[in-house]
């Protein structure tokens, strides 16, 4: 039987769209490799610290990032040490002795954690000397309160306290001169 001059264009065409198209992929391994790049060379400057909705960190324009340390979190109610509830601020304000009970604990605690599982070069290189610990305090904690937490953090060996702030680009940590 004979085909019409439509009926062959039409089987032509079906036949050609039929073929499974090909994929070009190195459009695709040039996008995958730009992104790889960026997120290789991102991911290292960025340091995120776990943070409570009712904190407010103080800012600061200072250029010194912070260390993987013990992290303690100080707002206006409560005293966390690594997330774990230790007491509140109203305990430490209370406090007359100077040494915080419970944060004391807590901190001998992990100096004998922390002791257990130093290798034998950590502690000839001089480590366990000094405790490391960040203290992410609410921007309007009490003086005194905060005085008092250092103060039990400095008689159980840690002398590496760290004040986290929040990074603010191109503003002054200090007034200006003459502001005062």
């Amino acid at each position: 039987m004979k085909q019409s001059v439509r009926a062959k264009r039409m089987a032509r065409n079906h036949r050609r769209n039929s073929a499974q198209g090909k994929l070009s992929l190195v459009s695709l391994m040039d996008i995958f490799t730009i992104l790889v790049f960026f997120l290789m060379l991102n991911a290292s400057d960025v340091q995120v610290l776990q943070n409570d909705k009712s904190l407010t960190l103080p800012k600061s324009s200072t250029e010194t990032a912070a260390e993987e340390q013990l992290l303690m979190t100080v707002s206006q109610q409560r005293i966390l040490v690594d997330g774990k509830l230790i007491m509140t601020i109203d305990d430490v304000l209370a406090d007359q002795d100077g040494e915080l009970d419970a944060l004391a604990n807590e901190l001998r605690l992990r100096n004998q954690f922390r002791a257990a599982n130093l290798s034998p070069r950590d502690s000839e290189d001089g480590v366990s000397d000094a405790f490391a610990i960040t203290i992410m305090g609410d921007h309007e904690i009490e003086y005194q309160a905060l005085k008092k937490i250092m103060k039990t953090c400095a008689q159980l060996g840690y002398t590496n306290i760290s004040l986290a702030v929040e990074f603010v680009e191109g503003e002054s940590p200090l007034p200006a001169e003459g502001a005062l």
